[in-house]
Protein backbone atom coordinates (compact mmCIF):
# COMPACT_ATOMS: atom_id res chain seq x y z
CA UNK A 1 0.00 0.00 0.00
CA UNK A 2 1.41 3.42 -0.95
CA UNK A 3 2.54 5.65 1.89
CA UNK A 4 2.13 9.43 2.16
CA UNK A 5 5.45 10.16 0.46
CA UNK A 6 4.50 8.00 -2.53
CA UNK A 7 1.14 9.75 -2.88
CA UNK A 8 2.70 13.20 -2.63
CA UNK A 9 5.30 12.29 -5.25
CA UNK A 10 2.43 11.29 -7.55
CA UNK A 11 0.84 14.72 -7.15
CA UNK A 12 -2.01 13.71 -4.79
CA UNK A 13 -3.03 16.27 -2.18
CA UNK A 14 -3.65 14.56 1.15
CA UNK A 15 -6.44 15.61 3.48
CA UNK A 16 -4.98 17.90 6.12
CA UNK A 17 -1.81 18.58 4.10
CA UNK A 18 -0.86 21.98 2.72
CA UNK A 19 -1.02 22.38 -1.06
CA UNK A 20 2.32 22.95 -2.74
CA UNK A 21 3.24 26.19 -4.46
CA UNK A 22 3.02 24.40 -7.80
CA UNK A 23 -0.52 23.21 -7.04
CA UNK A 24 -1.58 26.75 -6.12
CA UNK A 25 -0.11 28.16 -9.33
CA UNK A 26 -1.89 25.47 -11.34
CA UNK A 27 -5.17 26.53 -9.74
CA UNK A 28 -4.45 30.13 -10.72
CA UNK A 29 -3.93 29.17 -14.35
CA UNK A 30 -7.02 26.96 -14.36
CA UNK A 31 -9.15 29.92 -13.30
CA UNK A 32 -7.50 32.17 -15.88
CA UNK A 33 -8.30 29.50 -18.48
CA UNK A 34 -11.88 29.36 -17.19
CA UNK A 35 -12.06 33.11 -17.75
CA UNK A 36 -11.05 32.58 -21.37
CA UNK A 37 -13.72 29.93 -21.91
CA UNK A 38 -16.38 32.11 -20.28
CA UNK A 39 -15.41 34.96 -22.57
CA UNK A 40 -15.48 32.61 -25.56
CA UNK A 41 -19.23 31.97 -25.26
CA UNK A 42 -20.36 33.56 -28.56
CA UNK A 43 -23.54 35.27 -27.40
CA UNK A 44 -24.21 37.26 -30.59
CA UNK A 45 -23.53 34.21 -32.77
CA UNK A 46 -25.99 32.09 -30.76
CA UNK A 47 -28.58 34.89 -30.82
CA UNK A 48 -28.23 35.25 -34.59
CA UNK A 49 -28.73 31.53 -35.15
CA UNK A 50 -31.70 31.28 -32.79
CA UNK A 51 -33.52 34.50 -33.70
CA UNK A 52 -32.81 34.94 -37.41
CA UNK A 53 -31.17 31.71 -38.51
CA UNK A 54 -28.17 33.67 -39.78
CA UNK A 55 -24.46 33.76 -39.17
CA UNK A 56 -23.73 37.08 -37.44
CA UNK A 57 -20.12 37.28 -38.65
CA UNK A 58 -21.36 37.15 -42.25
CA UNK A 59 -23.67 40.16 -41.82
CA UNK A 60 -23.10 43.82 -41.01
CA UNK A 61 -19.55 44.59 -39.96
CA UNK A 62 -18.85 40.93 -39.23
CA UNK A 63 -18.24 41.39 -35.52
CA UNK A 64 -19.71 38.86 -33.10
CA UNK A 65 -20.73 41.47 -30.56
CA UNK A 66 -23.56 43.56 -29.17
CA UNK A 67 -23.28 46.47 -31.64
CA UNK A 68 -23.59 44.25 -34.71
CA UNK A 69 -26.34 42.24 -33.02
CA UNK A 70 -28.22 45.50 -32.33
CA UNK A 71 -28.05 46.51 -35.97
CA UNK A 72 -28.71 43.10 -37.52
CA UNK A 73 -30.99 41.37 -34.99
CA UNK A 74 -32.86 44.28 -33.44
CA UNK A 75 -32.68 46.45 -30.33
CA UNK A 76 -33.89 43.84 -27.85
CA UNK A 77 -31.40 41.26 -29.09
CA UNK A 78 -28.55 43.77 -29.10
CA UNK A 79 -29.25 44.93 -25.55
CA UNK A 80 -29.57 41.33 -24.39
CA UNK A 81 -26.26 40.40 -26.02
CA UNK A 82 -24.61 43.41 -24.34
CA UNK A 83 -25.71 42.37 -20.86
CA UNK A 84 -24.73 38.73 -21.35
CA UNK A 85 -21.32 39.70 -22.77
CA UNK A 86 -20.74 42.15 -19.90
CA UNK A 87 -21.88 39.43 -17.49
CA UNK A 88 -19.22 37.07 -18.87
CA UNK A 89 -16.50 39.50 -17.87
CA UNK A 90 -18.04 40.22 -14.47
CA UNK A 91 -18.49 36.52 -13.71
CA UNK A 92 -14.88 35.74 -14.60
CA UNK A 93 -13.69 38.37 -12.12
CA UNK A 94 -16.09 37.26 -9.39
CA UNK A 95 -14.90 33.66 -9.71
CA UNK A 96 -11.27 34.73 -9.48
CA UNK A 97 -12.01 36.88 -6.44
CA UNK A 98 -14.02 34.11 -4.77
CA UNK A 99 -11.01 31.80 -5.22
CA UNK A 100 -8.89 34.40 -3.34
CA UNK A 101 -6.49 34.76 -6.24
CA UNK A 102 -3.84 37.48 -5.98
CA UNK A 103 -4.58 40.70 -7.82
CA UNK A 104 -2.36 39.86 -10.79
CA UNK A 105 -4.19 36.56 -11.37
CA UNK A 106 -7.56 38.33 -11.07
CA UNK A 107 -6.49 40.88 -13.67
CA UNK A 108 -5.22 38.13 -15.98
CA UNK A 109 -8.55 36.33 -15.65
CA UNK A 110 -10.39 39.47 -16.76
CA UNK A 111 -8.04 39.94 -19.70
CA UNK A 112 -8.50 36.28 -20.64
CA UNK A 113 -12.28 36.79 -20.73
CA UNK A 114 -11.90 39.71 -23.16
CA UNK A 115 -9.45 37.72 -25.30
CA UNK A 116 -11.91 34.82 -25.33
CA UNK A 117 -14.68 37.13 -26.50
CA UNK A 118 -12.51 38.59 -29.26
CA UNK A 119 -11.08 35.24 -30.38
CA UNK A 120 -13.57 32.58 -29.36
CA UNK A 121 -12.39 28.98 -29.46
CA UNK A 122 -15.98 27.91 -30.17
CA UNK A 123 -16.33 29.72 -33.51
CA UNK A 124 -12.92 29.39 -35.09
CA UNK A 125 -11.23 32.17 -33.10
CA UNK A 126 -13.57 34.83 -34.42
CA UNK A 127 -15.35 37.28 -32.15
CA UNK A 128 -16.26 40.84 -31.33
CA UNK A 129 -14.21 43.88 -30.35
CA UNK A 130 -14.58 43.33 -26.62
CA UNK A 131 -16.29 46.54 -25.43
CA UNK A 132 -19.11 44.80 -23.56
CA UNK A 133 -16.92 42.20 -21.87
CA UNK A 134 -14.35 44.87 -20.96
CA UNK A 135 -17.11 46.96 -19.40
CA UNK A 136 -18.19 43.96 -17.31
CA UNK A 137 -14.61 43.29 -16.18
CA UNK A 138 -13.84 46.92 -15.30
CA UNK A 139 -17.20 47.57 -13.67
CA UNK A 140 -16.49 44.68 -11.29
CA UNK A 141 -12.88 45.62 -10.51
CA UNK A 142 -13.00 49.45 -10.55
CA UNK A 143 -16.68 50.06 -9.93
CA UNK A 144 -16.57 53.68 -8.78
CA UNK A 145 -14.56 55.13 -11.68
CA UNK A 146 -16.72 53.25 -14.17
CA UNK A 147 -19.90 54.60 -12.60
CA UNK A 148 -18.51 58.15 -12.70
CA UNK A 149 -18.04 57.89 -16.48
CA UNK A 150 -21.10 55.76 -17.25
CA UNK A 151 -23.42 58.78 -17.51
CA UNK A 152 -21.38 60.76 -20.07
CA UNK A 153 -20.73 57.59 -22.10
CA UNK A 154 -24.43 56.70 -22.17
CA UNK A 155 -25.40 60.25 -23.20
CA UNK A 156 -22.82 60.09 -26.02
CA UNK A 157 -24.24 56.77 -27.18
CA UNK A 158 -27.82 58.10 -27.22
CA UNK A 159 -26.89 61.31 -29.07
CA UNK A 160 -24.25 60.06 -31.50
CA UNK A 161 -25.57 56.49 -31.95
CA UNK A 162 -21.94 55.42 -32.19
CA UNK A 163 -20.49 52.73 -29.94
CA UNK A 164 -16.86 53.64 -30.68
CA UNK A 165 -17.37 57.30 -29.70
CA UNK A 166 -19.20 56.26 -26.53
CA UNK A 167 -16.37 53.84 -25.72
CA UNK A 168 -13.85 56.67 -26.13
CA UNK A 169 -15.78 58.83 -23.68
CA UNK A 170 -15.81 55.93 -21.23
CA UNK A 171 -12.30 54.57 -21.62
CA UNK A 172 -10.00 57.52 -22.45
CA UNK A 173 -10.50 59.48 -19.20
CA UNK A 174 -10.80 56.30 -17.10
CA UNK A 175 -7.13 56.17 -15.96
CA UNK A 176 -7.31 59.80 -14.83
CA UNK A 177 -10.47 59.10 -12.82
CA UNK A 178 -8.82 56.03 -11.28
CA UNK A 179 -5.79 58.12 -10.32
CA UNK A 180 -7.98 60.94 -8.98
CA UNK A 181 -9.85 58.46 -6.76
CA UNK A 182 -6.58 57.10 -5.40
CA UNK A 183 -6.66 53.59 -6.86
CA UNK A 184 -3.47 51.48 -6.83
CA UNK A 185 -1.07 51.83 -9.74
CA UNK A 186 -1.80 48.29 -10.94
CA UNK A 187 -5.49 49.14 -11.42
CA UNK A 188 -4.67 52.45 -13.10
CA UNK A 189 -2.42 50.56 -15.54
CA UNK A 190 -5.12 47.94 -16.09
CA UNK A 191 -7.65 50.68 -16.90
CA UNK A 192 -5.29 51.64 -19.73
CA UNK A 193 -4.27 48.18 -20.93
CA UNK A 194 -7.69 46.55 -21.25
CA UNK A 195 -9.27 49.35 -23.35
CA UNK A 196 -6.08 49.33 -25.48
CA UNK A 197 -6.85 45.68 -26.24
CA UNK A 198 -10.31 46.76 -27.41
CA UNK A 199 -8.77 49.54 -29.53
CA UNK A 200 -6.21 47.22 -31.09
CA UNK A 201 -8.89 44.66 -31.93
CA UNK A 202 -11.08 47.37 -33.48
CA UNK A 203 -8.15 48.57 -35.60
CA UNK A 204 -7.33 45.05 -36.81
CA UNK A 205 -10.96 44.31 -37.70
CA UNK A 206 -11.43 47.57 -39.59
CA UNK A 207 -8.12 47.07 -41.41
CA UNK A 208 -9.19 43.57 -42.48
CA UNK A 209 -12.50 44.92 -43.82
CA UNK A 210 -10.69 47.71 -45.71
CA UNK A 211 -8.31 45.18 -47.30
CA UNK A 212 -11.22 43.00 -48.41
CA UNK A 213 -13.02 45.96 -49.96
CA UNK A 214 -9.93 47.29 -51.73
Amino acid sequence: MADAADLKSAGVILVGSSPTLGTIKNMYWLIVLLGYFLGSIPTAYVAGRLLKGRNIWQTGDGNVGAANAFRQLGAKAGIGVFFVDAGKGALAILIAQAASLPLLAVLLTGAAAVIGHNWSVFIGFRGGRGESTTIGVLLTIITQPMLVLAGPALVTLLIKRNVIKASCVLFIPLPLVCWWLGLPGALVSYSIALPCLVGATTFLRKRRIAIRQA
